[in-house]
């Protein structure tokens, strides 16, 4: 029997192996041994390939096609040095409790997959992913907390003996974003972790050497240095692995936030730092993190990136994006959405300065700018336009336009330090017609660092093919737009005509751009084309069976620029 520091396994202590046979794994060859830090170095930065071997309840039930070779392929030579792989179990268990059997050709399917993030050079963390809340949520009401360790152990176990002869490239994370609220759930999750290293201690191979990343509770920074205690009497070495989604309202446009303020900043600053002050000695990975192009301005969007990948550079920490398949790589087309926001990772990653486009960082202000953008009324006289960036110590070195033609400094735009005025003259070129849409894209270059993308974009107010309908239950409301500019919303304002808001009634305190509005996905979508009224929506008009005014608002986001939408009941 395998013990540790002279006693069982925890494994045995707390009998879960009764009426299981092991089956320890032996590896031919040699483990290059690495230390935790080493790994987190090494792996910094990463992706993650989300919504594929994690999806329920099979690897392409969501809206990724399998995973293939060459999206690793991609993705290293995009620049990246790891790839997180989460997986769900959940459904491909084979057999009840006690053996809590996988299905041996899904253990296969891992298998194969990590090896093809492996021979593309990436290094590879792996997890037991949606299983937290599927079948181990120690959370849940009533929660058999037997049969979630139970379970736990067996999976691991399987996992281990499967993984257990992969280099040491290979690290291993128990369970994603555990859910726990109390101190006394948190000692459940560390008492998980214990057993996760149990499970990969009884597997064999390489396991007892291998690196892992450990986790806190719901993987929250904050509850994580409140709760989170390290197992002892095992000789993995690891690191502690968390997630940051911060601030919610801009992460994901909720109450119409499309801005991010300085004190949004500091916050985040501040998050990463107080994770490290509590955790001194131990190699940090921020596991997943996002801004989606899908839902987020591009300007305020790259100073995030740029904020989260340089602090915890600073930190020692590494990082690993958050990918579902529709944020940031197209892994058809093989195309970044945004290819900026991929330079300012990889150039923070590397401590390397970025250049960012300025935009609007006060809450209150009653209209939002972008340096990003240079936009442009149908109808208005074309004039000068000036953008600022921050250069952060770089200076600008050309502008070029996405036809690789360069700019004149001297006929085309005059820079004086961190502002450009493009000149009508050359602005009028793109704009000689009043058809709206976006006319040039420019990549400004500097001296070091990220280039810094400006689309000139004319634009006119959108039409929509009707201004009002009748709500009907159960079902959501999709209101077909013509597009005339920018083809994105910005945000949604859900005000009912008696003057209510329709939800969330104390976004009265914030500022103007955010009082009455809704939240991105759950209560508004856009899928490219329309407007999306979300069934919860709708079915909140009719409950409150008051006629509600919905206004859209579009980019650029200043006044004249939204339309109405009336649902009466």
């Amino acid at each position: 029997m395998l013990r540790s520091s002279g006693v069982l396994t925890l494994a045995h202590a707390c009998g879960l192996l009764q009426g299981v046979a092991l089956a320890a794994v032996e590896c031919t060859g040699t483990f290059k041994s690495i230390s935790a830090s080493e790994y987190v170095a090494a792996i910094n930065p990463g992706w993650n390939i989300g919504n594929t071997l994690d999806a329920t309840p099979n690897e392409g039930s969501w809206n990724n096609p399998p995973a293939k070779a060459g999206t690793f392929k991609d993705i290293k030579a995009a620049g990246f040095k790891s790839v997180r792989i989460p997986v769900t179990y959940a459904d491909h268990f084979s057999g009840p409790a006690p053996g809590w059997e996988i299905d041996a050709g899904w253990l296969q399917r891992v298998s194969d997959v990590v090896d093809m993030a492996l021979d593309a050079g990436l290094y590879v963390l792996t997890n037991v992913h949606h299983d937290s809340w599927k079948w181990a949520d120690v959370s849940a009401s009533g929660a058999n907390l037997t049969e979630i360790e139970e379970r736990m152990y067996r999976t691991w176990l399987q996992i281990g003996e499967k993984l257990g002869c992969k280099s040491s490239s290979v690290a291993f994370e128990p369970i994603n974003e555990p859910p726990v609220e109390t101190q006394e759930q948190a000692a459940e999750l560390n008492k998980l972790n214990g057993i996760f290293l149990a499970a990969l201690k009884d597997s064999g191979g390489f396991n007892t050497q291998r690196v892992v990343t450990l986790v806190g509770p719901s993987m929250d920074s904050i509850k994580t240095s409140k709760w989170f205690e390290a197992p002892t009497g095992y000789d993995n070495p690891w690191a502690l692995q968390y997630h940051y989604y911060s601030p919610y309202d801009f992460i994901f446009s909720a109450w119409g936030k499309t801005t991010l303020s300085d004190a949004d900043i500091a916050a985040v600053e501040s998050d990463l730092e107080h994770i490290r002050a509590n955790f001194t000695d131990v190699p940090l990975v921020l596991g997943e993190f996002d801004a989606s192009p899908l839902n987020t301005e591009p300007a305020a969007r790259r100073k995030y990136m740029d904020v989260v990948v340089r602090k915890a550079k600073e930190l020692d920490t590494a990082v690993i994006v958050w990918d579902n398949g529709l944020d940031h790589f197209d892994r058809d087309t093989k195309k970044w959405k945004d290819p900026q926001s991929l330079e300012i990772l990889l150039n923070a990653a590397a401590g390397v300065s970025n250049s960012l486009s300025d935009y609007t960082t006060d809450a209150s202000a009653t209209e939002q700018s972008s340096s990003a953008y240079v936009f442009h009324k149908v109808g208005d006289d074309v004039t000068d336009q000036k953008i600022s960036i921050s250069l952060n110590g770089n200076t600008l070195k050309s502008i070029a336009t996405d036809e690789g033609a360069e700019l004149d400094a001297s006929t085309d735009y005059a820079a004086s330090g961190g502002d450009i005025i493009f000149k009508s003259s050359f602005l009028s070129t793109y704009l000689s017609s009043e058809v709206p849409g976006s006319k040039v894209n420019l990549t400004l270059t500097f001296s070091a660092g990220a280039t810094a993308a400006v689309n000139v974009v004319q634009w006119d107010l959108p039409k929509l093919r009707s201004t009002s309908s009748k709500a009907v239950a159960g079902a959501a409301l999709r209101v077909p737009v013509t597009w005339a500019g920018i083809h994105q919303p910005a945000a949604v304002k859900m005000l009912r005509n008696d003057g209510v808001f329709l939800f969330d009634d104390w976004t009265r305190y914030l500022g103007p751009l955010q009082a009455a509005y809704g939240t991105f996905s759950g209560q508004w979508n856009w899928d490219g084309g329309d407007i999306i009224l979300t069934q919860m929506t709708v079915d909140a008009v009719i409950a409150a069976g008051v006629a509600t005014t919905f206004t859209f608002d579009f980019f650029p986001r200043v006044p004249g620029n939204s339309l109405n939408y009336t649902l009466t009941v």
